[in-house]
């Protein structure tokens, strides 16, 4: 028999360590602008290379069989039974139009099965080469577990196509008891969800077999197991296989809470729930008050509680440039007491993420675009990558670089090195960032329309390997620009702030960017008044103070 190797096996093994820290936010079809259904992503980890991953479509003989390596250490954990025919997959999306995300709520530990061989990024990547719709993805997922055990702690998916949008909620049954518990609903069109490391379904509607999707021993187990002895009917899946804790409420909850308050105003009143005050969980989805684009779902991507009481941009631990970056762990002792920084949604430690977008009124090949970024999304960029791409751009390749070996023709040490800059002045050098973001998404806007017309075009005359080839090279070419131009934005903060002061202006304060051999005027913003104040007067007035010549003669 011929052996087949899981396409990532290789790639994602080199030092991989994740943590329970990633984000998904979830929008139906009716809650966004134009009609497309969109998921989003973050991969975060401090060992993850971030790169774009990519399985071309192919035709296997019979019997052929499929490795499967752990996504996140690329240890082996067996063989399974490879698919006649896969699809292409560029990224989390597939040339249907499917797309998945995850986020790890570990849950109960003594339910990971240790001996069961799909871990839930192989789940994810063979799903996605073997569905054409959300519903068959998470058949697959749950057969392959039935069938040869699963790996992976509790995980929570967002599952999506252009007409459907689902979470699913997975734990193990144990060492060598193959199999998961389950239960998975779809959102309803014209709501938004979010998932963020913390189990979000709690009861379940056993009798709406169109919108909820169940293991049939998912009650009866918990029972069996003594973790549950009440009705069906009041069966918490959440607060029975992930109960919460502080952790899971400020660190999981308090990112969902964070999302569903810039979109629904009605949530606002749950700070006192990520605050550990009141019991009423989190709806798992809400109605927005406006309908979301797929710029406000990047621009959610990228938060760090602004403007609520959690804001990292202000109080301890921002500096005097508010920065949100926090030096981890997440949380320290002091005193034996232990205290904890806020966990944003945006963070230092991704890998890569994303924003899938699923448009239903275009064929798959043209309607599926992976928004697609690396590093911190905050201070990095997202670039539309087609559903039919078919090769990775090589600022996103996983050969160019890794994370012992800085390349710079990489987007992932490009956007490192920006946002190194950024974390250590943020409120000056974010603002230029915030620029170029905006810009870039107006461009690629124009680009898509651009793009989309012709890709139909060439559809509509029956050349389908054409569309392909177009849309592989546009999203190559979009890629490689936006890579290019940030580098260009390093290299020009590099200049400008370079010491501490601002170089390179005119009289009123502009950069002269493109007449940096004119030296210009040299600005010394040092730090703002309430900062001097609280940092360097307060603490000890007589320390810093400047003394008159007259005090210094009587003193002498």
């Amino acid at each position: 028999m011929k052996n087949c190797k899981l396409f990532f096996c290789l790639t994602a093994f080199c030092w991989i360590t994740t943590t329970n820290a990633c984000t998904n936010f979830l929008v139906g079809k009716t809650a966004s602008v134009d009609g497309s259904t969109m998921i989003s992503y973050s991969a975060d980890s401090y060992w993850l290379y971030g790169a774009l991953y990519h399985q071309p479509a192919a035709v296997y003989p019979k019997n052929t069989q499929l490795k499967v390596y752990e996504w996140d250490t690329g240890k082996y954990l067996g063989t399974i039974a490879q698919a006649r025919q896969t699809y292409n997959v560029i990224g989390n999306i597939n040339e249907h139009q499917v797309a998945i995300g995850e986020t790890t709520f570990t849950g109960r530990e003594e339910l990971i099965d240790t001996t069961g061989i799909l871990d839930y990024g192989s789940l994810i990547y063979i799903a996605l080469q073997r569905a054409k719709t959300a519903r068959e993805a998470i058949k697959i997922m749950t057969d392959l577990v039935a069938q040869y055990g699963y790996y992976s702690s509790g995980e929570s998916f967002s599952i999506a196509d252009p007409n459907e949008v689902w979470i699913m909620e997975m734990i193990g049954k144990g060492p060598g008891r193959k199999g998961a518990v389950w239960v998975a609903l779809r959102i309803p069109d014209n709501c938004i969800s979010a998932h963020a490391n913390q189990a979000r379904i709690t009861k379940i509607p056993f009798r709406d077999s169109y919108n909820c999707l169940y293991s049939p021993d998912v009650v009866e187990f918990a029972r069996e197991k003594g973790y549950y002895s009440g009705s069906d009917e009041n069966f918490s899946f959440s607060d029975t296989y992930n109960p919460l804790d502080f952790g899971g409420l400020r660190f999981c909850e308090a990112r969902v809470w964070s999302f569903f308050r810039q979109v629904s105003s009605a949530t606002d009143r749950f700070i006192s729930y990520i605050n550990g005050e009141t019991r009423e969980r989190l709806p798992l989805w809400v109605k927005p008050d406006k309908r979301l684009s797929v710029d406000d779902i990047k621009n959610m991507m990228r938060d760090h509680y602004e403007g609520t009481p959690l804001d990292m941009t202000r109080g301890a631990g921002s500096g005097a440039f508010g920065s949100p970056f926090r030096n981890s762990p997440l949380s320290y002792f002091v005193d034996s007491v232990e205290y904890f920084h806020e966990r944003p949604t945006a963070t230092q430690q991704t890998g890569f993420s994303f924003v899938a977008q699923m448009r239903r009124w275009l064929p798959n090949s043209i309607g599926g675009i992976l928004w697609f970024g690396v590093d911190d999304a905050s201070t990095g960029f997202y670039t539309p990558i087609y559903c039919c791409t078919n090769k990775v751009p090589l600022c996103f390749d996983m050969s160019n670089g890794n994370m012992f070996e800085v390349s710079w023709t990489s987007a992932f040490w490009i956007n490192n090195w920006v946002a190194s800059m950024v974390y250590n002045r943020y409120s000056d050098l974010i603002q230029t960032v915030k620029t170029e973001q905006k810009k870039w998404d107006i461009e690629f806007k124009i680009a898509l329309i651009s793009a989309d017309v012709t890709a139909l075009e060439i559809y509509e005359r029956g050349q389908e390997a054409d569309v392909s080839r177009y849309l592989t090279t546009f999203s190559i070419e979009q890629a490689q620009s936006i890579s290019a131009s940030w580098k260009t934005m390093g290299e020009q903060m590099m200049i400008k702030y370079l010491d501490g002061v601002v170089k390179g202006t005119d009289e009123n304060g502009n950069y002269l960017q493109n007449n940096l051999h004119i030296p210009g005027k040299i600005i010394r913003p040092g730090y703002s008044e309430e900062y001097n104040r609280k940092e360097f007067v307060t603490p000890d007035p007589d320390r810093f103070r400047m003394r008159s010549q007259k005090e210094m003669e009587e003193r002498w």
